[in-house]
């Protein structure tokens, strides 16, 4: 981040404020508006902060104009056909791509950190068996803190990566002993002779009773739905954590903090929405009454799996993803799938309907993703579950890089207050 010679003016009460212009390595340029209430004696107002750089950061870029998304200037499509997820978690976390030596010693360190303590057994005891996994796996993390307290000083650097790997290692443990607890199954340990995808593939599937065997082009497919969702730039979730982490909370506690913010139907739950949404049409007949719903106002009928917050065009992500759900699909010999038939010809007529591409509702990444997962044999309950498996990479990166940034603030937004006046307290016998 550079300071341009460029200002930009804001006149208010017949008095002019210049403000510092700031240019990144990509995107537009941002107006740096901190001196903004001493010397103007305002804020600004920005509710979702959906105009707002609330950071400077190195890791992600997003032009959603464009449909481009990159992590440490890598397009997300040549990450998800050419890396593997630990590659990726390597760039995230540390800049840079692994060389060989490198990346050995991180998959080494990951593997090595994938056991939880045995009393991290009994916090599952504690939850009913019908409780949702999102709920095991946000109160499970935060509880790490009292098993690591070392952990709890973010002062220290040599800490703060030790605290990323466990974090990152230890999830998928979580994640899928999670869905065990709920099944009333066995807890399967972590392998180190499998990699990520595959131990997450084996401790959700694998039983006692008989041998598991991890098909690899799941695996791969498993592969790229972590490499897909393990960063997005400042979404919610990841603002949670960041926000969280400038009062200096633990990683553990930030982690978790960025899962129950997840958990909101409207960040991490769209795949789940999108596969209700091919139940409730049922058949692609009723496709041409489903789209006369979505575009009646009064209806309240969404088209779940199209258009994005942030891409204005195509999700990047959408089309790798959809590449993936035909090769699970085939190796499953799953032919004739009515869901992805459905979700073909809908998104056939959504991408020529002028309605859908006045409004740019493309095709994004969860739309997809959930017929992956069904296929898969993962439930809806879990999918919210694995969508944070992957973005905790991203979260861990993103609170590192925070923790490290010279000048780091506590979080403190403002607000535009629209409540009564200052008035007195009146005593009851005075009060109508």
């Amino acid at each position: 981040m550079s300071e341009s010679e460029k200002t930009a003016t804001i006149s208010l009460n017949g008095k002019d404020v210049a403000l510092p212009v700031l240019s990144g390595t990509l995107g537009p340029d941002v107006i740096d508006i901190r001196k903004l209430p001493a010397q103007a004696g305002v804020f600004t107002y920005d509710p979702g902060y959906g105009e707002t750089a609330s950071c400077s950061s190195k890791i992600t870029f997003i032009d959603g104009e464009k449909g481009i998304l990159l992590h440490r200037g890598y397009p997300i499509a040549q990450l998800a056909e050419q890396a593997t997820f630990m590659e990726v978690a390597y760039l995230l976390l540390n800049g840079e791509l692994p060389a060989k030596a490198e990346y050995d010693t991180f998959v080494h360190s990951i593997k090595h950190h994938t056991l939880l303590h045995e009393q991290i057994r009994n916090f599952f005891n504690g939850f009913r068996r019908d409780a949702h996994p999102m709920a095991i796996l946000c109160g499970t993390v935060g509880a790490l803190s009292s098993f690591y307290h070392e952990g709890l000083d973010v002062s220290n650097a040599a800490t703060r990566y030790q605290s990323a790997l466990r974090i990152i290692a230890k999830i998928p443990t979580i994640a899928a002993w999670a869905y065990k607890y709920t099944q009333g199954e066995t807890f399967v340990y972590p392998r180190n002779d499998l990699s990520y995808a595959e131990n997450f593939l084996s401790m959700m599937f694998a039983v006692p009773s008989e041998p598991y065997k991890v098909n690899p082009v799941l695996a791969r497919a498993m592969d790229r739905i972590l490499i897909l969702h393990a960063d997005h730039e400042q979404n919610a979730s990841t603002s949670t954590v960041r926000l969280a982490g400038s009062t200096g909370a633990n990683p553990f506690a930030c982690i978790s903090a960025g899962i129950a913010a997840l958990w909101g139907p409207a960040h991490g739950g769209a795949n789940e929405a999108v596969l209700k949404m091919l139940a409730e049409i049922g058949h692609k007949d009723n496709i041409p009454e489903f789209i006369a719903k979505v575009k009646d106002k009064n209806s309240g009928v969404r088209l779940m799996g199209f258009g994005h917050r942030v891409y204005k065009n195509f999700d990047p992500r959408a089309k790798i993803m959809q590449a993936t759900c035909h090769e699970v699909l085939s190796e499953l010999g799953i032919k004739d799938d009515p869901l992805l038939d459905l979700a073909i010809e809908l998104e056939k007529i959504a991408i020529h309907d002028e309605y859908f591409v006045k409004r740019s509702l493309y095709p994004n990444v969860d739309f997809y993703s959930g017929i992956i997962l069904k296929a898969m044999g993962i439930p809806t309950s879990m999918f919210t579950v694995l969508f944070a498996v992957a973005r905790t990479t991203g979260w861990i990166s993103q609170w590192k890089e925070m923790i490290e940034e010279p000048g780091q603030r506590i979080g403190r937004p403002r607000q535009l207050y629209t409540g009564a006046p200052e008035r007195d307290f009146t005593p009851f016998d005075k009060r109508g």
